[in-house]
């Protein structure tokens, strides 16, 4: 439903209110159909001009409005002080995001003040001097990004450092497109999105609720320890130059030019997934942590089929396994119950912020009540009013906890099936997991929300206000990325209603879903895809 666009007040002549205070006061507007939406004059609504002083002002516009826009997140209610001059007074408000040209605005991300900390830390070390450090393995130029102590923060993907980017310090991909142009790229992608790609993961993961994806956004920095071109480098120091020489004189930017990029949270405890594997053939896990690798596992394969991931080896996922293992002993209890001893509280999660109700670990021991945990209490006392007849020392085990990371989701939302040379398979489908058939935890978990055509066009829509912020934006391609990832969630709900596995899944034949839009009402078009690559297994 377009949404009318909000009258900006006139300037105030009082100095512009702090930045706790640059929010908006909106009303809410009714449900009204599109055509009834432009056929209606403009709806009265309060709107607060404000000065930008936000990340040291590098805002150039000096004055910008709070408009109503979309989110991934529902707007919040908060209590603020009155914009009112000289008054105490407070009002409930509607916080939404602002137009602003400032480079990692926190106003960008009001609904998530936890990751603006973060880039802020990041902007800070960087300020003073401890800058991102160049990661040597993969094909492009990544790095990891620091607090001030030295700690790793997140993972940072400039667009221009992308594989096929013209600043990429690797040479590997330079030798690629100079050795075998035919088989340079991949057809079936966009280039030099793959931060978007980044970005967009980390959306269906979280729009999804599944919680593999670590938390991921797009960003702005700058540092020196970044791959700029000579030009811009040699630019920089003649700026420093001039302005010790002749202080009045003014520059939009002193600095190297900012680097648009995608900014992955860090995750702490985890190897490749190829590791594990290769140590679960040796020593094979316990059946309730089997159980919870299982979903976990079904939700990496629900995400990667959605987004068509062609970028899908056990190299690029991750696993972290905490074993379970005695960590103290306890002496005896005079008769008193061992529950809530035996079961320590478990790691927090490391991709997800607390406790989830959805979290496979959770459901998993859920599901074991009175069978696990229950059982082990009724091991260690007959009763809880019954004194221990047994020995009086007892071991306290902490329990297992395993859990899934999906990174490098750089090259996924393709506008066209691949049918040329590659065909770019899920390497997790010879997995010996991909051919149990999907749960019925996945089911209940994902199947009554892809089945609603309306929250998938959400998803696009969502998709379309993160795709757009790149200069390349292509409207007629981006519809094609969705009518593929349409045709994939299409595949993937039939399969959950037929009890497939997931390698039942990836041989299903290729769908594309195409949107065509009538006067009032949107129809879909299902096609399939003939043309096969020429190899199938790469």
């Amino acid at each position: 439903m377009a949404k009318p666009t909000l009258e900006q007040s006139p300037k105030p002549t009082h100095e512009p209110p702090s930045l706790d205070n640059k929010i908006q006061k909106v009303q809410d507007l009714p449900t009204t159909s599109h055509n009834a939406m432009q056929s209606r004059s403009s709806v009265e609504s309060d709107s607060v001009p404000y000065a930008c002083h936000c990340c040291e002002g590098k805002c150039q516009v000096e004055e910008k409005d709070f408009l109503e826009s979309e989110t991934e997140e529902p707007p919040l209610l908060v209590n603020s002080p009155s914009m009112a001059r000289d008054s105490n007074d407070t009002v409930t408000v509607r916080i939404t995001r602002p137009r602003c040209q400032c480079a990692n605005c926190p106003l960008k991300n009001l609904y998530d003040p936890l990751f603006s900390e973060m880039v802020a830390k990041a902007e800070g070390a960087i300020e003073q001097g401890v800058l991102p450090e160049r990661i040597y393995q993969g094909s492009s130029g990544s790095y990891f990004v620091k607090d001030t102590s030295n700690h790793c923060l997140a993972v940072f993907k400039p667009k221009d450092e992308e594989p096929y980017g013209r600043l990429n310090p690797k040479w590997t991909k330079w030798m690629h497109k100079l050795c075998c142009p035919c088989c340079f790229g991949r057809a079936c992608l966009i280039p030099n999105q793959g931060y978007l790609s980044e970005a967009g993961a980390s959306l269906v993961d979280r729009k999804l609720n599944l919680n593999v994806v670590p938390k991921t956004r797009v960003v702005r920095l700058v540092a020196e320890s970044f791959n700029y071109a000579r030009i811009d480098r040699q630019k920089a120091k003649l700026k420093k130059r001039i302005k010790e020489h002749y202080p009045s004189a003014h520059f939009n930017r002193m600095s190297l030019p900012l680097k648009t990029g995608s900014f992955q949270t860090f995750v702490e405890g985890y190897k490749d997934a190829d590791y594990w594997l290769r140590r679960f053939e040796s020593e094979p896990l316990p059946e309730s942590v089997n159980t919870a690798f299982q979903l976990q596992f079904e939700r990496l394969v629900v995400l990667d089929y959605i987004i068509r991931n062609t970028d899908r080896g056990n190299d690029n996922w991750l696993i972290k396994y905490v074993a379970p293992k005695i960590s103290a002993k306890v002496e005896g209890t005079g008769g008193k119950s061992m529950r809530g001893v035996v079961n320590p509280k478990m790691p927090g999660h490391p991709i997800g912020s607390g406790e989830n109700q959805s979290d496979p670990q959770s459901q998993v021991e859920r599901k074991n009540k009175g069978v696990g945990t229950e059982k082990d209490s009724s091991s260690v006392t007959s009763s809880e009013d019954e004194p221990s007849k047994l020995d009086p020392a007892w071991n306290v085990v902490n329990s297992a906890f395993i859990r899934i990371a999906a990174i490098d989701n750089g090259l996924a939302f393709p506008f066209k099936h691949p049918d040329s040379w590659r065909a770019y398979p899920y390497h997790w489908a010879w997995l010996p997991q991909a051919k149990i058939p999907f749960s019925e935890d996945i089911k209940k978990h994902v199947l009554p929300q892809l089945s609603d055509m309306n929250f998938v066009e959400e998803i696009c829509t969502d998709l379309l206000y993160l795709f757009q912020q790149d200069r390349g934006f292509d409207k007629r391609l981006f519809e094609r990325q969705m009518s593929v990832m349409r045709g994939q969630i299409l595949n993937l709900t039939q399969a959950l209603r037929d009890g497939k596995s997931p390698v039942q899944l990836v041989q299903m034949p290729a769908v594309i879903v195409e949107r065509s839009s009538g006067n009032r009402f949107f129809s879909f078009t299902q096609r399939f895809q003939n043309k096969s690559p020429f190899f199938s297994w790469c």
